[in-house]
């Protein structure tokens, strides 16, 4: 069991970087730099060398279709390369998150989608684009039908149980605090069929953030509610598995694994353990994510720089 993480010391002045979707892939964040120039030579080789990390993939293939005018850039690389499937599914997520700013037709980007899906049967990345697209547009079961399709592919994709989670945890809002409501049925039978060493484990939490955000939404409760939900027997067992699994196992090597730790750190501050989640908040350094901060109704940036100042005692 390795021993939490040495401090970080107080010079850090990297406030800016908090919130980048590419969390800590330096290699990423160069080649974006060069996409939103217009220059998708270098996004090819990466992804070229990413091969079927199929979680780095989707990561990298999302982070660069997130970017602006990365449609017309895809758009651009199809034209010299109109085979490519990395051309095609990085034009399809870009699709899809055009659709989401309304700057294209869900419809559209349906198909472009399942072209990219076509070209490459074994990547799951498509169907993600799909899980997003019908996050916001879509029913429940057409919902389930593309979760299933991304798992088919890859059993432990992160980024889909995450979406999963967060879909199922908005039903039922009348239900309050069922310590038997099916987001936390998902989130345990996920991590139970999960290797060892799987981010997957962390699930649980991520479901009981989830949760906590629609019941806090839907009651009208305050930044600071929630005490009932994170003291709970549940929740104390869910957060004690979850960090020793962290301790454990860590997985650094996972391109998403800073989400996994703030969703963590705000976990273990709701309960009151701040030393635990001191060690978390070294882990993260200035890689902070939207979520969990801005539950149930926070400004992000201010939310996770108060709350890491109060763990390391720097405030």
């Amino acid at each position: 069991m390795s021993p939490p993480p040495p401090p970080l010391g107080r010079a850090r002045k990297r406030d800016a970087q908090l919130f980048d979707p590419a969390l800590c892939d330096t290699e990423l964040v160069d080649v974006r730099a060069q996409f939103t120039q217009g220059r998708w030579v270098k996004a090819r080789s990466l992804l070229v060398a990413t091969g079927d990390d199929w979680d780095r993939r989707g990561h990298r293939l999302v982070v660069l279709a997130e970017t602006p005018a990365a449609t017309a850039w895809a758009r651009e690389w199809l034209l010299a390369e109109p085979e490519s499937a990395d051309a095609v599914t990085l034009f399809a997520c870009a699709s899809v998150f055009g659709a989401l700013r309304r700057k294209g037709t869900p419809e559209a980007a349906e198909e472009a989608c399942r072209r990219a899906a076509a070209l490459l049967p074994a990547d799951p990345t498509p169907w993600l684009g799909l899980l997003l697209l019908t996050r916001v547009f879509g029913t429940e079961e057409e919902f389930s039908r593309h979760f299933d399709q991304v798992r088919a592919r890859h059993r432990e994709h992160h980024h889909a149980h995450h979406l999963m989670v967060s879909r199922l945890a908005e039903r039922s809002p009348a239900a309050g605090h069922d310590p038997l409501h099916e987001v936390y049925d998902f989130a345990a039978w996920a991590a139970e069929e999960s290797p060892a060493d799987s981010p997957l484990a962390v699930l649980p939490v991520i479901a009981h953030a989830e949760r906590y955000r629609v019941l806090a939404a839907g009651q009208g409760h305050g930044p600071d509610a929630g005490a009932e939900h994170w003291s709970g027997r549940r929740a104390r067992q869910v957060l004690r598995a979850a960090f020793d699994w962290w301790l454990e196992w860590e997985r650094e090597d996972h391109p998403r694994n800073r989400v996994d730790l703030n969703f963590l750190a705000h976990a273990k501050l709701c309960e009151g353990r701040s030393a635990e989640a001191a060690a978390l908040f070294q882990r993260i350094g200035s890689h902070a994510t939207q979520a969990p901060w801005s539950y149930p109704d926070r400004d992000p940036h201010k939310a996770f720089l108060a709350a890491r100042s109060a763990a390391l005692g720097t405030a």
